[in-house]
């Protein structure tokens, strides 16, 4: 995570969360897990709490049973190291952990530790299969474990005293109280073997006949039966806590066939957004950890990014004669990125795209004539660049007549984009201002559309050498230039260094999207404009590894006379996006319907509404079938007591008997 988003919000990755909303405070620090057993023997602790057994395993992490020194339960998830090590899985795991106890009767966990080797969440007993709910949350089923028959485990460690270090986010936290050990165990009391008494052996003589004794009964009256009002209240309960855990059973069975409250479309039992149903360019939850600063700013800044292409057509002409190199004209195109500033149309480029100089004009043009003649076997492909060279100052490119400039027509296209196509889905656009590579290579376009999804710019956002920055722009896997598809695609870079570009400062980036990004976004951690990606003139390969700052982008907009403003279906989208990353489901819907209604180009406002009922049904899904396995697992564990209790008193009986 870079320094600008870390500012911005709390990142997900701090080191300690407790629990996010008010009540008990949260700890410091806790300890990692050194290794687990896969059923409970050689138990380990993690933070305050001791496994006692392990209750479910999944592809990336398990959920243990715990206890802690003031003898409460717990269930823990732990995610796996090699899936903690994984891009993604780590932030997912906590912002999945926080996001769902930020939900309106949302699951709150007691402790996390998202920093540690192995990350874990625990969660109170009473909150039911906390840890299951997680991982079935990262799209992971827990299969449960079988407890092991037989055996006695081996004895739990003492609780680890916690580590020292500050949680990272808002809230003050206090420290928690360190335990002294473990738990006292009573021991058991162990029944004492029975003893038969010594027979003694009987006297040589008989005992000689006494009349006067005496008289002995030689039948003894057996005493009257025990009650065995126990054994029958024993089975009286059991047979009680039977019934009730059939009838809880038939219940769970039973609501798990009830209608779903309302029409939920095309959703899918994960809170991982997945949007499959909606044709996007870019998902900002792939490209980023969901839920994550930066998955807000790409989903905030994307939609008002266009892809571009300025198609050039013209005659190579001798500068001498007038005279066409070539009867036919040559057409080229420019393919770049750019971004809308206004709900009308108005979008910032680069003016190297859209109104290259002269000199450029006339030496892309050449190269196309160039590589036409290799084509028509005329010249051979390792001669192309010294016939541009040769050519450049013997040359002009101009319209259809000699003194006229050559054409040019501007396209745009949203969210995907293909080259070389002028009708819908292109957008037709007008250049309206530029400024020179040499002053700032900026160019202002109008396109002729209304209720365009567009951004907002921050002149003022800070921009310093080592500075991380969230770069936006189209690019492309194709090779043939014809026929290639483009799609927007991000990347997280940094400052390298700073130039000159005439009187306005430049900043250089050590990475790049490719050769159609300038023109597109570095984004601040708002999802606002810091500055526009542009070519790094002074490298040999022109890379598009230079940010003009948004300041200077600012600057033309004021000299055009456009105000860079959001429209309404931007503010509702906002509104959406502030709504569903709060876990408010009902209001995003309603503000990404509205958004999506008013300004159709923004797809990801219909992609995130359906990411909100997903989200929606998925937690009620969670709320309708906790209850139903808590009074299942209640009603067995009454059961298992009923009959222990019926097994002591039957062999208590057996005793007296024998």
């Amino acid at each position: 995570m870079h320094e600008n988003f870390q500012r911005a919000t709390p990142p997900l990755t701090g080191r300690v969360v407790g629990r996010p909303t008010g009540g008990r405070p949260a700890g410091r620090a806790l300890g990692r897990i050194p290794g687990r057993s896969s059923r409970g023997v050689h138990m380990q602790s993690v933070g305050p709490y001791r496994f006692t057994h392990m209750l479910g395993i999944c592809p990336v992490g398990k959920v243990w049973a715990a206890i802690d020194g003031q003898g409460r339960f717990v269930t823990v998830a732990v995610l796996d190291a090699a899936a903690a090590n994984t891009p993604g899985w780590r932030e997912s795991f906590a912002g999945i952990a926080n996001s769902m106890s930020q939900m309106p009767d949302g699951l709150t966990f007691s402790y996390a530790d998202f920093a540690a080797a192995e990350p874990w969440v625990a969660y109170p007993a009473e909150a039911g299969a906390g840890g299951e709910k997680l991982f079935q949350a990262l799209g992971q089923e827990c299969q449960p474990v079988p407890t092991d028959e037989g055996g006695t485990p081996s004895p739990v460690s003492g609780v680890p005293q916690p580590v020292s270090g500050a949680p990272t986010s808002g809230a003050s936290f206090e420290p928690w109280a360190p335990h002294g050990g473990p738990l006292p165990v009573q021991p058991v009391p162990t029944p004492q073997p029975a003893v038969d008494a010594p027979h003694s052996p009987a006297p040589a003589d008989p005992l000689p006949y006494d009349p006067f004794s005496a008289p002995v009964r030689l039948i003894e009256p057996s005493e009257p039966p025990r009650r065995r009002t126990g054994l029958w209240a024993a089975v009286a309960a059991l047979v009680l806590v039977a019934a009730v855990g059939s009838g809880v059973a038939v219940w769970a069975i039973a609501g798990n066939d009830q209608a779903d409250p309302g029409p939920l479309p095309n959703v899918t039992a994960t809170a991982v957004p997945t949007a499959d149903s909606v044709e996007l360019g870019l998902k900002p939850w792939a490209q980023a950890a969901p839920y994550s600063p930066e998955e807000r700013a790409l989903a905030v800044a994307a939609p008002s990014l266009v892809f571009i292409e300025a198609v050039f057509t013209g005659y190579v002409r001798d500068a001498a004669t007038n005279a066409p190199v070539r009867a036919t004209p040559i057409t080229f195109s420019r393919r770049c990125s750019a971004f809308v500033v206004t709900p009308n149309g108005h979008a910032l480029t680069s003016s190297s795209c859209v109104k290259p100089t002269e000199e450029n004009v006339r030496r892309i043009a050449l190269d196309t004539v160039a590589r036409i003649l290799v084509r028509e076997k005329k010249l051979d492909s390792k001669q192309v660049e010294s016939y541009v060279q040769t050519n450049l100052a013997k040359t002009r490119f101009t319209g259809v007549d000699a003194g006229t400039e050559p054409a040019s027509e501007v396209y745009g296209q949203l969210n995907t984009a293909k080259g070389n196509v002028t009708t819908d889905p292109a957008i037709p656009a007008q250049v309206v201002r530029t400024l020179s590579p040499e002053t700032g290579n900026i160019a202002l376009i109008k396109l002729a559309r209304e209720n365009l999804p567009a951004v907002e710019l921050n002149p003022s956002a800070p921009l310093a050498d080592g500075t991380s920055l969230l770069v936006l722009g189209f690019s492309t896997s194709d090779t043939d230039f014809r026929t290639a598809s483009y799609t927007p695609q991000s990347r997280l870079v940094s400052i390298s260094g700073t130039g000159r570009r005439g009187s306005m400062s430049i900043y250089r980036i050590n990475q790049d999207l490719g050769v159609t990004s300038h023109g597109g976004i570095a984004l601040d951690p708002n999802g606002r404009v810091a500055g526009m990606i542009d070519q790094a003139q002074a490298r040999p390969d022109r890379a598009n590894r230079a940010v003009v700052p948004s300041s200077a982008l600012d600057t033309l907009l004021r000299e055009a006379q456009v105000r860079n403003a959001l429209g309404e279906s931007d503010n509702l989208y906002r509104s959406g996006l502030e709504a569903y990353f709060a876990g408010q489901h009902s209001t995003a819907i309603a503000q990404f319907d509205a958004a999506a209604q008013n300004s159709p180009a923004n797809l990801l406002a219909q992609a995130y509404r359906q990411n909100a009922v997903e989200r929606q049904q998925w937690s009620r899904t969670s709320e309708g079938s906790v209850w139903p396995l808590v009074l299942l697992a209640a009603a067995g564990g009454a059961l298992a007591a009923g009959l222990v209790v019926l097994v002591v008193l039957l062999t208590r009986r057996r005793r007296r008997v024998g």
